[in-house]
């Protein structure tokens, strides 16, 4: 059974244009991984500082090496800081 990420993020306003590249570079790495179906990132059409990251694995073991990779690593380390908030929910299909 797949494994669903929704991270709602608030990027401070100064931070808007960074952010952006390091998390498409974290979801570009990520669609690469074996395990990861799909990674996107959306941002809200009336706030740049509003983004949403919507992430399928195949399972929890996928999701874990997900954070395990290089790619995630550094996104946590350089991009992460330039947040004002960031909340995660995990979702799964209904039986």
């Amino acid at each position: 059974m797949s494994l669903v990420l929704q991270v709602n993020i608030r990027i401070k306003p100064e931070n808007v244009d960074s952010f952006m590249k390091k998390a498409l570079e974290n979801g570009a790495a990520a669609r690469k991984e074996p395990g990861c179906r799909q990674f996107e990132v959306l941002v809200d059409p009336e706030d740049k500082t509003s983004i949403m990251l919507f992430e399928v694995y195949d399972d929890k073991k996928a999701f874990e090496a997900h954070q395990a990779g290089a790619a995630f690593k550094r996104y946590v380390a350089e991009a992460v800081p330039l947040l004002a908030s960031r909340g995660r929910h995990f979702w799964r299909q209904a039986l």
